[in-house]
């Protein structure tokens, strides 16, 4: 007896090696070309040349605070005191005089700055241009660590 001979039928399955060749070597393409495109917006930072605070002079210290609601809180010391405070304003102006007055009477003294994080940007820029403005050059930014 003879085998049964089976036709060959076309084959109706794709073949898919060739576009996953295709596809990794655009993959590679991608992943080399990507860190070469840069977006964004070029901009320019302020290059600042800063010291660090010498130990041994001792320094008088003002601790201004800005809370959410734009009052300005201070305290005087030989240290940045962040928990009290000894003055208060609601009033740019007066806090403006009343600090200035306190650098008249001790000229090393100086000023840190700390705002509640829900503080207004703004409140934080005007309160350092009016300190400016009352004379006062040595001024700080205080932060917390995360």
């Amino acid at each position: 007896m003879r085998p049964v001979r089976r036709k060959l039928r076309p084959n109706a399955e794709m073949n898919v090696v060739p576009y996953i060749d295709v596809m990794l070597v655009l993959l590679v393409i991608f992943m080399v070309t990507a860190p070469m495109i840069t977006q964004g917006i070029q901009i320019e930072l302020p290059k600042v040349a800063s010291e660090a605070m010498p130990n041994n002079d001792p320094l008088n210290i003002v601790t201004l605070s800005i809370d959410d609601q734009g009052h300005y809180h201070w305290n005087e010391g030989d240290t940045v005191n962040t928990e009290d405070y000894s003055d208060s304003s609601e009033s740019l102006e007066e806090m403006r005089q009343h600090i200035s007055a306190l650098v008249v009477a001790r000229p090393e003294t100086q000023v840190f700055i700390r705002a509640d994080r829900h503080a207004d940007y703004g409140l934080v820029i005007e309160g350092m241009a009016a300190l400016q403005q009352g004379g006062i050059s040595r001024l700080g930014l205080i932060t917390e660590a995360p």
